[in-house]
């Protein structure tokens, strides 16, 4: 489909760079996923405070979060190519000290690695923004949704990588940090290949309103909430689930098998959820998101089987896809062209943060207040979510002509 873009330009959706980049979310879900099945275990055999255990998944969102709004404006002037060839570029040297990490046992250094990784992350997290610009802005919420759509073979293929390579050297796990540079590797001929728009004149200018009035839009303080808080609770499960499931006397291959169906439930429904954005709406959509969630946290307080595990964390990756993707279409609505870095850099600067308050949390609950506790600490912020969506609802129904 072709529409008339903000630069006066005929935009036509391009298929072929919605595949390289979903073929991108791919591979940098082999990373990530594959840290995360590993990341807590490692933690806790050498942290001396097991308290601290899942502090590698904190420094890798703290990590992603410094880098959030640099990358972002960086990208702005040298376009979206060379910010992700870089993010690959850095990841590999993050995976390179990874090694020496758990070489050595040091944890603090396995932390900064975690956190050099993390830049890689936040630069990879602009593969959905890549695809709004290489679409139709008719296309743009199942652009983005396909892309993150690509994560579906990164569930499957990072745990069982993490797994397969675990004890390729001497030091567990040395092996599978190895194997995620050669990931990355790959990401880097990928990347390569896509073709996205230069940043127009008026993005590397930069001009437009200012970053606070931008920020009090209600449409933006929704999708900010939306994407924020439940990357937060998915975040917050998802790192306290290897340790766990360790606590609960189930194997690392068991933690490795739910990480894997966890990440392929956050991006499965991206094949439909565009589609369901077009004809009922973002903010419903978000609604079914918080609906998952909580089906997840019944779930999740009815025991603790690999069975148990298995489904709650995939309600939990059903229910951030409905969230995130919804949250990221209503961004879309918030920014000129020349506001564009800025608001995106924003937005994912909050994501991390968040990120970074739950990996924190997610190591010191589950070794001190247990699993269900965890689980039902994450019921009122599902509330807030929704309790936001419902009064941008109503602020729309008040005002249907008025602009987002």
């Amino acid at each position: 489909m072709d529409a008339v873009g903000s630069d006066g330009l005929t935009l036509r959706t391009s298929r072929r760079d919605i595949f390289l980049l979903a073929c991108c979310q791919a591979l940098l879900l082999v990373n990530s996923s594959g840290l995360t099945s590993m990341n807590g275990l490692i933690g806790f055999s050498i942290a001396q405070t097991k308290a601290l255990s899942t502090f590698g998944a904190t420094t890798y969102v703290l990590g992603s979060a410094l880098a959030a709004m640099p990358m972002s404006m960086w990208m702005a002037k040298v376009g979206r190519r060379a910010g992700f060839m870089t993010g690959a570029a850095v990841n590999i040297v993050g995976c390179v000290i990874g090694v020496l990490a758990l070489h050595l046992g040091s944890f603090p250094l396995f932390c900064a690695a975690t956190g050099i990784i993390g830049v890689y992350n936040a630069v990879g997290l602009q593969y959905r923004f890549a695809a709004a610009e290489v679409a139709a802005p008719a296309d743009r919420a199942r652009a983005i949704s396909l892309v993150l759509a690509g994560g579906v073979a990164g569930g499957f293929i990072g745990p069982q990588t993490a797994k397969l390579t675990k004890d390729l050297f001497a030091t567990p796990f040395q092996g599978s940090f190895a194997a995620l540079a050669v990931v990355a590797l790959a990401a880097l001929a990928v990347q390569s290949q896509v073709r996205v728009p230069p940043p127009s004149h008026a993005e590397r200018a930069g001009g437009g309103r200012s970053l606070a009035t931008i920020m009090r839009q209600p449409t933006f303080i929704v999708a900010a909430l939306a994407a924020a808080l439940g990357y937060g609770l998915m975040n917050l499960l998802m790192t306290a689930t290897p340790i766990a499931m360790d606590f609960c006397g189930h194997p690392f291959s068991a933690a490795a098998l739910v990480i894997e169906w966890h990440v392929v439930a956050m991006y499965a429904p991206g094949f439909v959820t565009g589609n369901l954005i077009k004809r009922f709406g973002a903010l419903r959509i978000i609604l079914v998101g918080v609906a998952l969630m909580a089906i997840a946290v019944a779930i999740a307080l009815n025991g603790t089987s690999v069975a148990h595990f298995v489904a709650a964390l995939a309600f939990v990756g059903a229910g951030w896809n409905f969230m995130y993707t919804g949250g990221t279409t209503l961004l879309t609505e918030t920014y000129a062209p020349a506001e564009r870095a800025r608001t995106q850099g924003i937005n994912d600067f909050i994501v991390f943060a968040t990120m970074g308050v739950s990996s924190l949390a997610s190591g010191a609950l589950v070794t001190t207040r247990g699993w269900d506790t965890m689980n039902r600490a994450a019921l009122p912020v599902l509330a807030v979510i929704a309790a936001a969506a419902l009064w941008l609802a109503w602020l729309r129904r008040r005002a249907p002509a008025a602009p987002a």
